[in-house]
């Protein structure tokens, strides 16, 4: 039984790498994009599957658990949508540092091997929020993004602090 579990994170751990390494969508590297890219966008995501909420709503005459799994499969849906936005512009930030990293004069092997951890960090972490997802659904816990979020904040600024430097080269 441990080998089927470790060998299906496994699996799941390839995956997850192999998309973020290569996303399929464009790659829309202009200033304006990477000013707009914000974490902001994602804090509604942070609270989305606040047991706050259940709580409150279980104590409102009328409710049923009929009712709360169904806010639950509605919460798990929107906060999917959340998931894949977060991957994309995480996959995208990452696809944009190595363009980068190619283009530039001078080698960062710093860069390259932060870079190759905070994918295999988002990669595990995507993973977790998946499973714990999974159990949210069902009812038995949470899921807090807070540390992807993190790790996409990282890459972001670091992005972010490239791009001044490479358009002042090209000037």
């Amino acid at each position: 039984m441990v080998v089927l579990i470790t060998l299906a994170i496994g699996v799941g751990m390839c995956w997850l790498v192999s998309r973020l390494a290569n996303p399929k969508a464009s790659l829309p590297v202009t200033a304006g994009w990477i000013e707009a890219l914000s974490i902001e966008r994602y804090r509604p995501m942070m609270r989305l599957l606040d047991a706050e909420d259940l709580e409150f709503l279980r104590s409102q005459p009328g409710f049923t658990p009929r009712m709360a799994a169904r806010l639950r499969v509605q919460r798990c849906q929107i906060f999917r949508g959340y998931l894949r936005c977060l991957s994309g512009d995480f996959a995208k930030v990452c696809m944009a540092i190595k363009i980068l990293l190619l283009q530039s004069r001078d080698d960062r092997p710093d860069l390259a091997a932060a870079l190759l951890r905070q994918q295999v960090l988002f990669a595990g972490g995507m993973l977790a929020v998946q499973f714990r997802l999974f159990l949210y659904r069902w009812g038995f816990c949470g899921a807090d993004v807070t540390g992807l979020v993190k790790i996409f904040d990282i890459m972001r600024l670091e992005l972010q602090s490239m791009v001044p430097v490479t358009l002042g080269m090209e000037a």
